[in-house]
């Protein structure tokens, strides 16, 4: 059997190139599961995503009984206070086993210091240009054949977006 020929010609994903170097600085900051930094709004949930971020692990010298320490602004930290289990349970479910033992919550001011850099909120997004009404006919024309309303509707979005993309480069 011959061996089998790669379809990458040559190019690997984004994550791959980086997971590496992800789980190296997580662990410096005692990560041992990079999935808690990049997945935390997931593992904690959304309520306590917008009020908290993980800022270290900590381990005793026994090795047993991590310590997560948890960052959030000085009015959340009595709600985050009361939550402390849950979000211990929570996070020892993604480690698989009891890692951490206690959960440390530090605070900051509301705004940082002096730059603002507590915000825990994600940047909106950037508000989506206005598709030309020829543009969505066309698209909608395109897509019409189809039977299956879900379907049918991403391949409108996706010819609405394909053909306002080679209307923008006609242009330039």
């Amino acid at each position: 059997m011959p061996p089998r020929r790669s379809t990458t010609r040559g190019f690997k994903r984004t994550a791959t190139l980086l997971n590496d170097q992800i789980r190296r600085a997580g662990e410096s900051r005692g990560f041992a599961v990079s999935r808690l930094l990049t997945h935390w709004a997931e593992v904690v949930g959304q309520d306590i995503a917008a009020i908290a971020r993980p800022v270290n692990v900590g381990y005793g010298r026994s090795g047993f009984g991590a310590t997560l320490t948890v960052l959030t602004t000085g009015p959340q930290a009595p709600m985050l206070e009361m939550q402390k289990e849950q979000l211990r349970a929570k996070v020892n479910a993604v480690y698989g086993y009891n890692a951490i033992s206690r959960v440390r919550i530090t605070q900051t001011a509301p705004t940082g210091f002096a730059e603002g850099q507590a915000s825990f909120e994600h940047k909106p997004k950037p508000a989506k240009p206005e598709i030309a009404p020829e543009i969505a006919a066309e698209a909608s024309k395109a897509a019409g054949d189809v039977h299956d309303t879900d379907l049918r509707s991403a391949l409108e979005r996706l010819g609405r977006n394909v053909l306002s993309k080679q209307k923008t480069l006609r242009k330039g």
